[in-house]
């Protein structure tokens, strides 16, 4: 069983929104921190958002005000609304987590691409 799953990338022009998703199987157990990573061609992997499990929410510099990190605790579910979107933000985008017993497990990726 795969242990993350993602959704919702895509190509979308600037000024656009998307919606990334990213399940968790039961297998991982109890979570304490989610949270989305990004890593564009030639540049190193970079925090997006994370959110812990009462909620508190810290975000990368580049995209304040514009991404919206949230979690559904019940369904071991994170999103990322991404509104405002710009070219700059195209990159291959990673789930991550921490479970209970400190356990850290990454996404496969999706793909985001900015461009008119």
């Amino acid at each position: 069983q795969v242990p993350l799953v993602e959704s919702g990338g895509g190509l979308v022009q600037p000024g656009g929104s998307l919606r990334l998703s990213c399940t968790a199987s039961g297998s991982i157990g109890s979570i304490n921190d989610m949270g989305w990573y990004r890593r564009a061609p030639e540049n190193q992997r970079e925090l997006v958002a994370r959110i812990t499990s009462d909620g508190s929410t810290n975000y990368g510099d580049s995209v304040k005000g514009r991404f919206t990190i949230s979690r559904d605790n019940a369904k071991k579910m994170v999103y990322l609304q991404m509104n405002s979107l710009k070219p700059e933000d195209t990159a291959v985008y990673y789930c991550n987590l921490r479970n209970a017993r400190n356990t850290y497990y990454w996404g496969q990726g999706t793909q985001v691409t900015v461009s008119s």
